[in-house]
């Protein structure tokens, strides 16, 4: 057993009604990455809850290296066993990054009063900590001024400070663009090779070929397979994962018909990071955006629905000029919006699936019981996973939740739909879905921009522009080649 980090055998769960693991297990090699996939409601994070310590199951047996897990009221003996670094940060962005990595660790010396912190100590502590782990930020700056992947290497260094020698990355990749992944990629095999064991959670199946070693697949909350990944083809994990035959169906709007009548319309705009672009959309048209997570991509899209204020250019819709940086007034011109993080910006987890489906137009609804049956319609229309509209969004799987972003999105029957990554963080058939219902729109007469790191997502596009530096450098029609794009992204040439 001293070759196995982690086990998890005969493992129950039932939430209420919900059974949300039945009897299935997990076996983690010391030193590998290994992968757990499965469609929003596999049973993955309740995996990972039990993992943790978080959640005790009905059933079952969970030990690390050997040993029994501990009891679920010694979390310090958890914290040595595992870590879990998961896809919503877990540091407190107003503190430092010394305090993050030793909060409540600090060491408070002795006196009457129980001990003061020695702040040179701990950001001394601190350095030499960041240095073992190659992680190149200061200890004395605030974590809210470090990027999502600079974050994301200050808890895995906070979770091997801890003693812990096996840890679950949970997500990891959703908000980080390609040279930011490999760099992740890169520290997990540094990591592998001192001894420290990964358990990798993602919907980005090649990135599971990219960097692990073996593959487990859950599906409905049960253990399908585990395999090595070098024996185990794309296409049948995807059937493994889903129950059927194939890949990823993308619409790829050949047919859609085409439109001379403008929807939007975007001139010398500029604002933080980009500067001085313009383009228009037709009734119909579904526009990409490519680049770096530094090329500006984003902040254009988010200053386009009024999230940011421009600092030069206009923006018109069906003709009518919308005011820079007011959401409301965006709505009102007929903007809606899918924002890049549904957890802090799509989302309010502890309200209805009803009243989040129907926020950007919840003035219409002055009965309780039409808000319900416009969440009822939601759940339908978007093939929401939920016992019904008055059930809380934080109930629901990464895909569900995503769903009810885009419900919202469209309730107030937007003519131009902004979505930044509306795909991040869903399954395979969740992407579909969601890409499904963009293609669907822009058949309705809906102009789209679709702004995503993914590739998948941009292939239902009628056109793709590429951001670098906050400059558009290159335009490709349907039926880009991956290689183009991907070197245009990165400011090379495919040549």
């Amino acid at each position: 057993m001293s070759d196995l980090a982690a086990v998890a055998r005969g493992v129950t769960k039932r939430f209420g009604r919900t059974l949300a693991l039945d009897d299935v297990g997990i076996e983690i090699r010391a030193g590998e990455s290994h992968a757990l996939v499965g469609r929003n409601g596999a049973g993955k994070s309740t995996l990972v809850s039990v993992l943790t310590g978080m959640q005790v199951p009905d059933a079952g047996e969970v030990s690390f290296f050997g040993e029994p897990a501990p009891s679920v009221a010694d979390r310090a003996a958890w914290r040595r066993h595992v870590a879990c670094v998961y896809q919503k940060s877990t540091v407190v962005p107003e503190l430092s990054v010394a305090e993050n990595l030793f909060i409540n660790r600090q060491d408070l010396g002795s006196g009457s009063f129980g001990g003061l912190i020695s702040w040179k100590k701990l950001r001394a502590e601190a350095s030499a900590l960041l240095e073992a782990y190659d992680v190149a930020v200061r200890p004395d700056e605030l974590v809210s001024a470090l990027t999502v992947e600079q974050r994301q290497l200050v808890e895995i260094a906070r979770a091997l400070s801890v003693g812990s020698r096996f840890v679950i990355l949970d997500e990891p990749t959703a908000q980080l663009d390609g040279p930011a992944i490999e760099r992740l990629f890169d520290r997990m095999r540094s990591l592998q090779d001192k001894g420290v064991t990964f358990l990798f959670i993602s919907h980005h199946l090649q990135e599971v070929y990219e960097v692990c070693q073996t593959v487990t697949v859950y599906r409905d909350a049960r253990h399908i397979v585990t395999a090595p990944v070098a024996e185990m083809s794309k296409p049948d994990l995807i059937e493994a994962m889903t129950g059927e035959a194939g890949g990823l169906n993308v619409p790829s709007g050949d047919d859609r018909p085409s439109s001379s009548d403008l929807v939007l319309s975007v001139s010398s705009l500029s604002g933080e990071h980009f500067s001085d672009i313009s383009l228009s959309a037709t009734r119909g048209e579904v526009i990409g955006l490519a680049g770096s997570a530094s090329s500006g991509k984003h902040e254009f899209a988010e200053t386009v629905y009024g999230l940011r204020k421009p600092s030069a250019g206009t923006i018109s819709v069906d003709g009518s000029a919308v005011r820079g940086g007011d959401v409301p007034a965006a709505l009102k011109a007929g903007i809606g919006c899918v924002p890049r993080d549904r957890h802090h910006q799509g989302l309010v987890l502890d309200l209805s699936i009803a009243e989040n489906a129907t926020m950007s137009t919840a003035g219409r609804f002055v009965w309780p019981s039409a808000q319900r049956s416009a969440g009822s319609t939601a759940i339908a229309s978007y093939d929401v996973k939920a016992a019904g509209p008055d059930q809380p969004v934080s109930d629901l799987s990464g895909g569900n939740q995503q769903k009810v972003v885009m419900a919202r999105a469209l309730a107030g029957d937007p003519s131009v739909l902004v979505l930044i990554n509306p795909t991040a963080g869903v399954d395979v058939k969740s992407k579909e879905s969601l890409l499904g219902v963009v293609d669907a729109q822009a058949r309705r007469g809906k102009a789209a921009i679709v702004v995503s790191d993914e590739l998948d997502d941009l292939r239902v596009c009628d056109r793709v522009l590429v951001l670098f530096h906050g400059q558009v450098v290159r335009e490709f029609a349907r039926g880009w080649r991956d290689q183009e794009l991907i070197a245009a992204i990165e400011g090379m040439s495919s040549e």
